[in-house]
């Protein structure tokens, strides 16, 4: 793993569509981005921040997700993912991260990442899987 920079960003563009909305409200006018997806979106603009940094064979997986979904985005409208790093601790790295609309600020808060060894990771869970039977 190369040296993480503050401040580095990444980032991740969506056009909310049914397959990203809420459908439980009963009515189609009434769907919008999902929270689960707005997290989604948020992680993944996290890991772009900080793949160009990261070795062949190493990623990085989300260790805990703060945020507030502060508006709703209905189905037809775009919106922006940031990722701002904070802090890097040895292999863990902290983030800002929003989420907006074409209107408004839809989402904001902070986002922790691991790096990890992916093949180190795959055997840990083969191991896993092999207790497990």
């Amino acid at each position: 793993m190369n040296p993480i920079p503050v401040g580095a960003e990444g980032r991740h563009s969506l056009l909310v569509t049914p397959e990203v909305a809420i459908d439980f409200m009963g009515s189609e006018e009434a769907r919008v981005l999902s929270t689960p997806h707005m997290i989604a979106y948020m992680e993944w603009s996290a890991r772009n921040a900080i793949q160009p940094f990261l070795d062949e064979g190493e990623d990085s997986v989300g260790t805990i997700v703060n945020v507030n979904h502060l508006a709703a985005t209905p189905v037809g409208l775009s919106v922006e993912f940031k990722a701002t790093v904070l802090a890097v601790d040895g292999r863990r790295v902290s983030f800002r991260v929003e989420a907006r609309d074409e209107l408004e600020l839809i989402g904001e808060g902070t986002h922790e990442r691991f790096v990890v060894s992916v093949p180190r990771l795959v055997a840990k869970l083969a191991a896993k899987r092999a207790e497990k039977r």
